[in-house]
C-alpha cells in the first residue's frame, strides 16, 4: 500500500482522535484507530499501522506504577493464553480474503459497544482467576488474530477481577502492551508488514501522543461517562459500517 497524501492525512486524524480518547478515559486507542482506518483499508493493514503508536502509548502506562511484577504474576495465565489463541487464529486477519476479518471486526466493535452501553458489571472471585484467566486469554488472542482487536473478552475480565483504580490502569497497560507484541507476531508471520505501512506506523506515534496529551488536559473539564457513551455509539456505528460494506 502506497502512503498517499489522503491516507497520511487520515492516519493523522485517526490517531489524533484515538489518542484523545485514550487521554480522556485511559484506553480505547487501538479500538478507535482500527475502527476508523478499517473503513478505507483491510483490517490487517490497519493493524500493521497500529503497532508503533500502540507500543508508544502503552509501555509507559505498563511500567509507570508499583504493581508491574504482581500484575504479571496475577495475569500470567491470561497473557500466555493470549499467545496460544493468537496461534490458533493465525491466518484469518492476514489471509488473502479480507472479508472474514472485516466482518469479524464489525461484530467485535458492536459487541464491545453494547457491553459498554449496557453498563453490565461482572465480578470474578479471586479463586476462579487461575482457570478463567487462561480461557479469557485464549479467546482474546483468537479474536485478535482474526480481527486485530484485543478488547473482548479481556477488558470486561480485567474490570471484573477487583483491581483498585491505579492498579487497573497499570493492568490495562500490561494487557495492551503484551497484546500489541502478540498482534505484531501474527502480522509478521502473515507477511502483513510492508515498508510503507511500517513508515506510517512510526509516523502515527506523534499524532497519537499529541492526541493523548490533549485528552489528558481536558479530562477534568468533561464528563468521562458522557464521553464514554458517545464513544460506544461511535464504535457501534463503525461496526455496522464494517459489516454493511462487506456483506451487502
Amino acid at each position: 500500500m502506497e502512503a498517499s497524501v489522503f491516507l497520511t492525512a487520515l492516519v493523522i486524524v485517526a490517531y489524533l482522535l484515538a489518542g484523545f480518547v485514550k487521554g480522556v478515559i485511559g484506553m480505547g486507542l487501538p479500538t478507535v484507530a482500527l475502527g476508523l482506518l478499517a473503513a478505507v483499508m483491510t483490517p490487517a493493514q490497519a493493524a500493521a499501522i497500529l503497532i508503533a503508536p500502540s507500543l508508544a502509548t502503552n509501555i509507559w502506562q505498563m511500567v509507570a506504577g508499583p504493581y508491574l511484577f504482581g500484575l504479571l504474576k496475577r495475569l500470567g495465565g491470561m497473557l500466555v493464553g493470549m499467545f496460544v489463541g493468537a496461534w490458533l487464529g493465525n491466518g484469518i486477519l492476514t489471509g488473502a480474503n479480507a472479508k472474514p476479518a472485516a466482518i469479524g471486526l464489525g461484530v467485535v466493535l458492536i459487541a464491545y459497544a453494547l457491553i459498554g452501553l449496557s453498563k453490565v458489571k461482572f465480578a470474578v472471585a479471586r479463586k476462579n482467576e487461575i482457570w478463567l484467566g487462561p480461557i479469557v486469554g485464549v479467546v482474546t488472542g483468537a479474536i485478535m488474530a482474526a480481527t486485530g482487536v484485543f478488547v473482548i473478552p479481556a477488558l470486561p475480565y480485567l474490570q471484573a477481577i477487583g483491581f483498585e483504580k491505579d492498579e487497573l490502569v497499570q493492568a490495562l497497560g500490561v494487557h495492551f502492551t503484551i497484546s500489541t507484541f502478540a498482534l505484531a507476531a501474527v502480522l509478521w508471520d502473515g507477511g502483513a508488514f510492508s515498508p510503507s505501512l511500517g513508515t506510517l506506523s512510526l509516523f502515527a506515534i506523534a499524532p497519537a501522543l499529541i492526541g493523548m496529551y490533549a485528552g489528558q488536559r481536558v479530562r477534568a473539564r468533561i464528563s468521562a461517562e458522557t464521553f464514554r457513551v458517545f464513544l460506544y455509539i461511535g464504535l457501534f456505528a463503525l461496526g455496522v459500517l464494517q459489516i454493511g460494506r462487506n456483506v451487502l
